[in-house]
């Protein structure tokens, strides 16, 4: 396992559907190593931190196997590392592998995986178009963001080092299989909840759900 690209990128202004609307997704890959912080990597970040960047998302990850998938489904867009807006383009960790609460080694840098990535609209402005929102949640091909746990240098051609793994039971897909898929697995929302590692909005959002799916 290995890290292929790092992609930073600072919010900037662009017309969407008739408005200025402020977005960091547009990351580009530097080639030289870059320091990785509590909450992103020097010359990266995030415009609206009431739903992306902080201390559970501070680094998105996308596998670049996945890549292939998407040059199938739209063989007329440049896809190159970075177009889903990820820090680091990964090889060799996919979803169905990773497990909330995995720890990695990078460079100098520790970090954990806590959550799979919900696509929002400006995943639409950096495509150019709507329906890559449900097409990207509907491939299951999600990524997945990292807590810093130690900072340090970063750089492209890194080693994605398993360094500590507390459980096999929730899995980054799993997530999303509960959040979109299959959401009346109450038994598998239950074991998720007592993830240590999954973010508390992640917990709060199953609870919930158990708790409406109880009351019918």
């Amino acid at each position: 396992m290995k890290i292929l690209s790092v992609n930073v990128g600072l919010p900037r202004e662009v017309a969407w559907e008739g408005k200025l609307v402020t977005t960091g997704i547009f990351k580009e890959p530097v080639k030289s190593p870059v320091m990785l912080r509590r909450l992103n990597l020097d010359g990266d970040g995030q415009a609206d931190l009431t739903v992306h960047g902080g201390a559970s998302k501070a680094v998105y990850a996308y596998p670049s196997e996945h890549y292939a998938f998407w040059r199938a489904e739209l063989p007329t867009m440049d896809l190159s590392f970075g177009m889903f807006g990820e820090n680091l383009t990964t090889e060799g960790l996919l979803e169905d592998a990773l497990y909330i609460g995995d720890r990695f080694r990078i460079g100098e840098a520790e970090v954990m995986a806590t959550e799979p990535r919900m696509p929002c609209y400006k995943l639409g402005i950096k495509f150019g178009r709507a329906d890559i929102i449900k097409r990207f949640l509907a491939s299951r091909r999600s990524g997945f963001y990292f807590a810093v746990m130690r900072e340090g240098i970063v750089s492209a051609g890194d080693a994605l080092e398993l360094i500590g793994r507390e459980q096999q039971d929730i899995s980054v897909a799993d997530i999303t299989r509960l959040y979109a898929f299959e959401k009346d697995d109450v038994k598998a929302r239950r074991r998720a909840i007592e993830v240590d590692a999954l973010p508390e909005n992640w917990k709060g959002y199953f609870r919930h759900q158990i708790e409406k799916q109880a009351a019918r």
